[in-house]
């Protein structure tokens, strides 16, 4: 389920379509939060792929338990997970 709190702009004519899919055996967050105070969570289940869309410059935070009880986090710029149309 995506919780939007704050939708990009109609007329942003920077948005790209963007593509993540969770290939670990672990429930992972997705995050987007940019400075014109953008901001979505969601839940990423293990195998769950899923299309978003975000300006090209966003960064998508990747977070993840580990087995220490860590938490790790990853950062995937959103023009690198761009879906060829």
């Amino acid at each position: 389920m995506t919780r939007s709190l704050d939708k990009l702009p109609k007329e942003e004519s920077q948005k790209i379509l963007c593509f993540y899919g969770n290939t670990t055996c672990k429930m992972q967050i997705a995050r987007i939060s940019n400075p014109e105070n953008k901001y979505w969570e969601r839940i990423v289940f293990p195998g769950e792929r899923f299309l978003f869309e975000a300006v090209s410059e966003t960064e998508l935070e990747i977070y993840q338990t580990q087995e220490n009880g860590d938490m790790k986090c990853e950062y995937f710029l959103c023009k690198g997970l761009k879906v060829d149309e």
